[in-house]
């Protein structure tokens, strides 16, 4: 009997081993299998977390974009408010138009018969030519396919040749009455201080009397003097010192 009983507990123990190795193996399986779901849960949460913060990078962007949006929004706002304002200062501009060309055409008929003025008591050079561009302008008044602007500036452009002759010195060929004779004779003007004409075989010469209205014939010695600003004006010599006959204006 006393040798039975260690016999016993041994299989109790080993029975006792058994089963607590048994336990073992289920804690361990259960163990991996929590850690597995515990690194399935970790994936899913970093997947949401990569989720929220791509979302969130999104937002951020989006929150750029509609600031930038409002931004822009703002100055086209500015841009369609200013282009109101020029719509209204046009519309009121073009309701002042039929207004200003009734005013302007007045001006210009005043200006061209002022021109015509000027031209007739003005010393006598390049009659025709003048004449025919103020006939020009009178003319140009009663087209209807020219606006009043075109007008304008022709008329501004003839008053502006008008005012180059004084400062310029001329030279040209033309007809006039020489001893009762019409001959062909050379003309030196010297701005609006004096017209010189010479006869072309260069023995006659006078100049333009504005008190008389008429050319006084000049004396022989003054024809080198003529013929050398002849040549001045038309380029063939350097511009010099001429010595030439004046009829002072009283």
């Amino acid at each position: 009997m006393k040798g039975v009983k260690p016999l016993i507990l041994a299989g109790i123990v080993a029975a006792s081993a058994a089963v607590h190795a048994n336990d073992l193996d289920k804690v361990i399986d259960k163990s991996s299998e929590i850690n597995k779901s515990a690194a399935q849960s970790q994936t899913k949460i970093d997947k949401i977390a990569d989720s929220m913060q791509g979302r969130l990078q999104q937002f951020k962007t989006l929150n750029k974009e509609i600031d930038g949006l409002a931004v822009y929004n703002a100055q086209l706002t500015k841009q369609l408010n200013n282009q109101v304002e020029e719509m209204e200062s046009l519309n009121l501009s073009m309701d002042q138009v039929s207004i200003i060309e009734r005013q302007i055409t007045p001006l210009m008929l005043r200006m061209i018969e002022g021109l015509e003025q000027f031209v007739s008591l003005d010393i006598p050079f390049l009659a025709d030519e003048r004449t025919k561009r103020v006939t020009s302008l009178n003319e140009m008044m009663n087209r209807a396919d020219i606006n009043s602007s075109e007008k304008f500036r022709r008329v501004l452009e003839a008053y502006q040749v008008e005012v180059d002759y004084g400062r310029t010195i001329e030279a040209y060929t033309a007809l006039l009455n020489v001893d009762d004779t019409e001959r062909e004779v050379d003309f030196l003007r010297i701005g609006r201080l004096e017209l010189i004409y010479l006869t072309r075989d260069g023995k006659k010469a006078g100049s333009w009397n504005a008190e008389t209205k008429s050319f006084e014939a000049l004396p022989d010695s003054t024809i080198s003097q003529i013929n050398k600003g002849l040549r001045i004006a038309r380029k063939q010599l350097a511009p010099d010192m001429l010595t030439l006959p004046v009829h002072a204006a009283e």
